[in-house]
């Protein structure tokens, strides 16, 4: 009679907690044993106490959430410090789950207590997470607030040693805390690796809070992907090339002259400053363009090469000779050779700068304004007071009106008029013929550079467009990444639709992306300020970037890979060196881990004779 009622208890608490498969596998399993004559039912004294006392108060006594965490808490905290910081790592989740169970029974009034009594230990790292939480203010609310939601849906993936997941199933065990271990095996799962515990400074990465479909992301990340550049890349046939003169590069240096004859041009004109940075970087380039094209061919035969699934347009011959150019002019930069760095400054921008945007060979500078007008700067003609002209769009006013500036004077840039709400966006196309833009009117517009005219309007748009790159491509033109609130980056191919890859680490929103120009590396920027170095072919964080203290909205690679360049909220730009990020430890770091790891071998058993 007494193992009807505990299977019973077992039945309802699997049945209340949501353990569909485990309370079928136990009903066949009773089932079993009790249509078979030689088996009984053997039940452990204390283990069924222990089952009905938990059934009959786990509806009265929610101060079992509270008195648990804090036990949990305190112990947690007098941990050894070799183990601590990994123990730390299971505090959060478990306080926004019981938190979540007590709103959930309907014990409002203690749930808010419990948060409050707590919530000031993990506001360091999880702010943003505690005001969303915060507002949670009945069960209805579990339900309809998304992050929430999804938060009870799934489990949080947590990375911690053996040893450390040892203490701590010894702990809920010696102390019988029933309450906390159902909180954990529900809504935590263990990453258990063998060996010492993680490093401090890759606490950014072990946690992943919304762990939901983190088996359905293992399964594809183990998808094949081509990561390598595209085949007959003008990388590829520089590399082939090598350091013999063949037609191409006699075209290019037909290319090189007509460049020093426009420079010249210039600088007749009064485009000083346009020149003496175009002399300036030829001038670099002399005594390091032969090592600069040896350490670039021998980055760009490791990437392998692949063919593009979609068709590609054919590039202009005066376009591949500029970009054969660069590729051979190109300095391989490091940590002891960082790059010149220029900066222009917009001032006095009374009509409200919202954006601005450099094409790529640097020529020209284009902002877009609140007052819905789009400026374009050539960089050769600054300080010249020079004719200025405006882009007319559909419903535009004609050019007359807008040559001559407030003083009498001609404008020092061209005027794009067309929008009729903010300009949020721009971005010029790669030789800077063509210019993107995006509005709080709803529409996108494209211009011509060379033609001085608004081409085309794209509308559909119901509310304003905030960007006119919101993915960001890969390199072979087979991929393209995305970023989301929900603080996962996918990889998605642009063939088949699919969901190739599937990034999860960061803490809060995913604001800024970046591709390696071999397309072997990502990287992206969140909210928090954190930056992730992913592998595209693996899935997995190489390493993770700390130091900015804001949000991260722009990353850039070099051109040649070697340095990442962030821009944040917290008012810096930072270079990262990438290679150093990427490499593989020394031998003598591997040395010292095993050194490490005798002691720590030593320090366990004398630890476990001493318990």
């Amino acid at each position: 009679m007494e193992d009807e009622v505990i299977q019973k208890a077992v039945i309802a608490y699997l049945k209340k907690k949501g353990f569909k498969q485990t309370e079928l596998a136990f009903q066949e399993e009773q089932h079993s044993r009790s249509s078979s004559s030689n088996s009984s039912l053997q039940t452990d004294p204390d283990i069924a106490r222990n089952i009905l006392s938990f059934s009959s108060e786990l509806e009265n006594v929610p101060v079992q959430y509270h008195d648990g965490y804090s036990k949990l808490r305190s112990w947690t905290y007098s941990s050894l410090d070799l183990y601590k910081h990994e123990l730390l790592r299971v505090l959060y989740p478990v306080f926004i789950h019981c938190f979540m169970d007590l709103v959930a029974k309907g014990h409002i009034q203690e749930a808010r207590t419990f948060f409050n009594s707590f919530r000031e230990d993990h506001e360091m790292m999880h702010l943003r997470d505690l005001q969303k939480l915060e507002g949670v203010l009945s069960p209805s609310h579990l339900e309809e607030m998304e992050f929430a939601h999804s938060l009870r849906q799934s489990k949080v993936n947590i990375k911690i040693c053996k040893y450390s997941y040892e203490l701590l199933l010894q702990y809920l065990h010696k102390t019988q805390s029933i309450m906390m271990l159902g909180v954990i095996n529900e809504h935590i799962n263990f990453q258990v690796s063998p060996g010492q515990p993680c490093s401090i400074s890759d606490d950014t990465e072990v946690v992943t809070l919304v762990g939901s479909g983190q088996d359905a992301a293992n399964m594809i990340n183990q998808k094949e992907i081509h990561w390598g550049l595209l085949e007959d890349s003008l990388e590829e046939r520089l590399e082939k090339a090598g350091s013999s003169l063949s037609d191409l590069e006699k075209g290019e240096g037909e290319t090189k002259e007509g460049d020093l004859d426009e420079s010249k041009k210039r600088a007749v004109e009064g485009g000083k400053q346009g020149a003496s940075l175009k002399k300036l970087k030829k001038d670099k380039v002399v005594g390091s363009t032969g090592k600069a094209v040896r350490t670039e061919v021998n980055t760009v035969s490791a990437a392998p090469r692949v063919k593009a699934e979609l068709t590609l347009p054919v590039m202009p011959i005066e376009v591949e000779h500029s970009i054969l150019e660069d590729l051979r002019n190109r300095v391989q930069l490091s940590s002891v050779a960082l790059p010149s760095v220029s900066f222009y400054t917009f001032v006095n921008t009374h009509n409200g700068l919202n954006c601005s945007t450099i094409s790529c060979d640097g020529s020209l500078v284009a902002g877009g304004f609140s007052d819905s007008s789009l400026k374009v700067w050539d960089m050769a003609k600054l300080g010249q007071q020079t004719s200025g002209s405006i882009l007319q769009g559909e419903n535009g006013s004609s050019p007359g009106d807008h040559l001559v500036g407030e003083k009498g004077g001609k404008r020092p840039y061209t005027l794009f008029r067309g929008h009729s709400g903010p300009v949020y966006s721009a971005s010029f196309s790669p030789i800077g013929d063509f210019l993107l833009s995006s509005s709080s009117d709803s529409t996108i517009r494209l211009w011509s550079t060379k033609l001085n005219a608004n081409l085309v309007c794209y509308k559909g748009h119901n509310y304003p467009v905030w960007d006119v790159q919101c993915v960001q491509w890969h390199e072979n033109c087979n991929y393209i990444a995305t970023g989301s609130s929900d603080k996962t980056v996918r990889l998605w191919d642009v063939q088949s639709g699919e969901c190739v890859r599937i990034f999860i680490g960061h803490r809060s929103m995913v604001l800024s992306l970046a591709m390696s120009p071999d397309g072997r590396y990502m990287a992206s920027g969140d909210e928090d300020g954190t930056i992730m170095m992913w592998d595209l072919s693996s899935g997995r964080c190489v390493t993770p970037l700390v130091g900015h203290s804001s949000c991260v909205w722009t990353l850039d690679f070099s051109c040649e890979g070697s340095l990442l360049a962030s821009g944040s909220a917290d008012c810096t730009v930072k270079l990262w060196d990438v290679t150093a990020s990427t490499k593989a430890p020394k031998i003598e770091e591997n040395f010292l881990v095993g050194i490490y790891s005798l002691l720590l071998g030593f320090f366990r058993k004398t630890y476990k004779k001493l318990a």
